[in-house]
């Protein structure tokens, strides 16, 4: 392709609104241009992109004996209502009506419309498994889109469903799709884990995200040094502390004003103590109840956590009206002893000591405080983030925390859609049974990110070839007949040969192209100049190695070469 027929509309400058490196890259080199927020039109070059990934993930899903279908993207609330979602997914899910004043749904995800599908026309046992896939638009009305395709609400999703006769059948269907996911991202050649999440708003009884490691990504991932342990931060736990020895003369519970003294910092800097001295305790709302939590001062909660500890629909953190009513105290000073709430505990909290707690009142905290001779033991649970260097749940290694970005998610969902949609089939018995679902999405536009996120540097894009808009920039570094003429037949040969290129012909300066090259990021970039012509040799650099000289290739050498490095990178 000639770049002066393509619609590729680069900037210079990188673009106000973007937060992260795809984002910015992404407006830079005219693969995206914003047409609302969270809503972005994809450019030929963008595009491109999304096609080559789609295409590795149905030849993958396919492999994988999944069939592909198209859902409607407008959706009937009264499927949604059958399995209660219409009412608890949130002002996330975009409601619409018709000129009738029926109820639809713009769709964030088709569970609902997945298992409408199979419990019409399948009955039978016999029928099973099906694996049904669709690559198509979605819609989540998220409250602050953000990181272009990162956090966009309109955004393309592969989504397939499984539907098993029993749970064995369910496990084999799951860990298939696992082996697809693995096989994609490989194919893609991007760096990533699969780690155990949370189900969150799709539900089920187990959860494993994959995620594209990089410097930028948005969520931390814990991974064991010594073994193949790995989970999101929401999910990651640590092996139970062993306990330490508890003082045989413990300290006396002793009220100590602390004007002011609201936040760890604060109050350990009046103290004189360090933050695993003090004892967080936050008031949280579970469904309109009120309940404590406490939490060592050099810890984080994890609400996600809490949350499914409660079994709560919502959770909020107590407003300050409420703070003050259940513990007598402004935000910032309460404290266990004397609450007449829940109180849960996260397992590290049993085994501190001597530990300085909120008074419950304004201006007060206690030093010396300690379960049961204090306050009743609370229940314990895992309520904290983990934190580097954190002992591994499964065996002797260490934690490691790194950053990723989410890009596909797979769950097994049990019977939680089709009990409630009552999709059933009989089993070799002549029972009625309901079917064990699976659920599996990839984000397309968002790994199509993500993959920038982990390559790049400061000229712009470094593209692995599978993902790469084209696989060779061809640039004529000089307006000399001899060279045009010669470049122009080296991308006719390069084509024929199966060689996907993008000859930038414009009447433009060398030192333009050359810019431009490094900010599009094609894996190869061929360079014909007239002083390299006359020896008989092209030039040849690598995205992935800036730094690296070029490589002169022979004139009658220079289409296998690319060749054959083109088929060497496709990972198929």
């Amino acid at each position: 392709m000639r770049y002066s027929r393509m619609l590729i509309p680069t900037l210079k400058e990188n673009p106000s609104e973007a937060e992260v490196v795809s984002h910015t890259l992404m407006m830079r080199a005219g693969l995206i241009r914003k047409l609302a927020a969270g809503i972005y039109d994809v450019l030929p070059l963008g595009l491109r992109s999304f096609r080559k990934f789609e295409a590795i993930v149905r030849e993958e899903m396919n492999r994988a004996g999944a069939q592909e279908v198209v859902l409607p993207v407008i959706q009937p609330a009264e499927l949604w209502q059958e399995t209660g979602r219409w009412q608890k997914y949130g002002p996330e899910l975009l409601r619409i009506k018709d000129r009738h004043g029926r109820e639809f749904c713009f769709s964030p995800t088709a569970e609902e419309v997945i298992t409408n599908v199979v419990r019409r026309d399948v009955r039978s046992y016999r029928q099973l498994p099906i694996n049904l896939y669709q690559i198509h638009t979605k819609f989540r009305d998220e409250i602050r889109p953000r990181f272009g395709l990162m956090r966009g609400r309109e955004f393309v999703m592969k989504d397939a469903y499984s539907f098993d006769a029993d749970e064995p059948g369910a496990d084999k269907s799951y860990d298939a799709m696992r082996k697809a996911y693995h096989r994609i991202f490989e194919r893609c050649g991007l760096r990533f884990r699969a780690v155990a999440a949370d189900s969150g708003q799709i539900g089920g009884a187990f959860s494993s995200e994959f995620m594209v490691l990089a410097a930028t990504g948005e969520s931390a991932v814990a991974s064991c040094d010594a073994c193949s342990y790995a989970a999101n931060l929401e999910k990651a736990s640590t092996r139970p502390p062993v306990g330490a020895e508890k003082p045989a003369s413990p300290a006396a519970l002793t009220r100590v004003d602390t004007p002011g003294a609201r936040t760890i910092e604060e109050v350990t800097a009046f103290l004189g103590k360090t933050a695993d001295q003090l004892l967080k305790t936050l008031i949280f709302v579970a469904d309109g109840t009120p309940v404590a939590v406490l939490v060592r001062g050099d810890r984080e909660l994890n609400y996600v956590k809490l949350q499914n500890l409660l079994g709560a629909d919502e959770l909020l953190m107590a407003d300050p009206e409420t703070t003050q009513r259940v513990t007598g105290a402004p935000v910032g000073f309460a404290g266990p002893i004397g609450l007449s709430i829940r109180v849960i505990a996260d397992l590290e909290v049993e085994h501190m000591a001597d530990f300085v707690v909120g008074a419950n009142e304004a201006d007060a905290h206690f030093t010396g405080c300690n379960i049961g001779r204090d306050f009743p033991a609370p229940a314990f649970a895992d309520l904290r983030n983990v934190v580097d260097g954190d002992a591994c749940p499964v065996c002797e290694g260490r934690l490691q925390l790194d950053r990723g970005i989410e890009v596909g998610h797979i769950f097994k969902l049990g019977t939680k859609y089709s009990e409630s949609m009552h999709c059933v089939v009989l089993n070799d018995k002549g029972e009625e049974v309901p079917v064990v679902m699976g659920c599996y999405g990839i984000g397309i536009g968002r790994t199509v990110a993500a993959s920038i996120e982990q390559n790049h540097d400061d000229a712009g894009i470094i593209w692995p070839m599978p993902l790469a808009p084209y696989h060779v920039a061809l640039i004529a570094a000089s307006p000399k007949d001899d060279v045009l003429a010669f470049a122009e037949k080296l991308h006719d040969d390069l084509e024929a040969a199966g060689v996907e290129v993008l000859y930038d012909d414009r009447d433009e300066r060398a030192g333009v192209k050359f810019k431009d090259a490094d900010l599009i990021g094609l894996p190869l970039r061929l360079t014909v100049g007239a002083k390299g012509l006359a020896e008989g040799f092209v030039e040849l650099k690598r995205r992935a190695e800036p730094g690296a000289p070029f490589e002169p290739v022979p004139v009658a050498d220079v289409v296998e070469r690319v060749r054959s490095l083109v088929a060497g990178a496709m990972n198929v």
